[in-house]
Parts: structure tokens; sequence; C-alpha cells
């Protein structure tokens, strides 16, 4: 499965990235740290699973979530985020997202939720 990782924050991205590389079925095929790119980059791309951060320069992640639920084949989106309030919670699965993480409290669960969508990628 090709992963696009979205965050403001490079060091986020570089863990993520490493990440991901431990995952056998998991491919890394780019980033961004910003609206605008993150959306040029996944029309251009076309990654199986969009890896998103709430807090993005410019608009914020849920304003991609919601265009980017628009493509067809739509990517599979996990929210990765430090903002977990239920109302952002809420807000991202009324718009698609098919998962969503507190970066520092559910960590395992992000881990564990790749590793079934590397297996077995019609689970998302």
């Amino acid at each position: 499965m090709k992963c696009l990782i979205v965050d403001d924050s490079i060091r986020v991205i570089e863990g993520v990235r490493a990440l991901l590389a431990s995952i056998e079925g998991l491919e890394f095929i780019g980033q961004a740290t910003n609206a605008n790119d993150a959306v040029e980059a996944i029309l251009r791309l076309k990654p199986d699973v969009v890896i998103l951060d709430i807090r993005l320069i410019g608009k914020d992640g849920m304003n991609v979530l919601e265009r980017i639920k628009k493509e067809q084949p739509p990517p599979v989106v996990i929210m990765l985020t430090n903002y977990p309030d239920p109302l952002y919670r809420k807000k991202c699965r009324e718009l698609g997202a098919e998962y969503f993480f507190d970066k520092v409290t559910e960590i395992e669960s992000f881990i564990k939720v790749l590793r079934t969508l590397a297996q077995n990628p019609s689970q998302g």
C-alpha cells in the first residue's frame, strides 16, 4: 500500500516514515507539510493511505480531508494528531476519516491499524 504523510512537523514525518519502513507491505511515496501541498501531492501520487494531521500551515487537515474524500477512489485517511478533542474526532469521522489517533496516547493502536492495512488492504 502506498502511503503519504501530511504533518507540519518534519520530526513527525521522519518518525512515521521510519515506522512505515518497518512494516512489510507499506510504501512511503511522499510527504507534505501544508494543506495546499498535501492536496496537490495526493491528487498527483494517488496514495492508498494518507496519514493526516489536523493542524497544518494554511488550511487545516479537515479541509484537506474533505477535499480528498471527493476523489474516486478516495484514499483511506488516518488522522494522527496532538488534538484528540472529541469534537475533532467526530468531525473527522463525519468528513470520512476511517481512523483517528492521538499522537501521544494511541500510537500503539495506530501501529496496529497500519499493520492490519498492510496485511489486508480491504480493511480500510
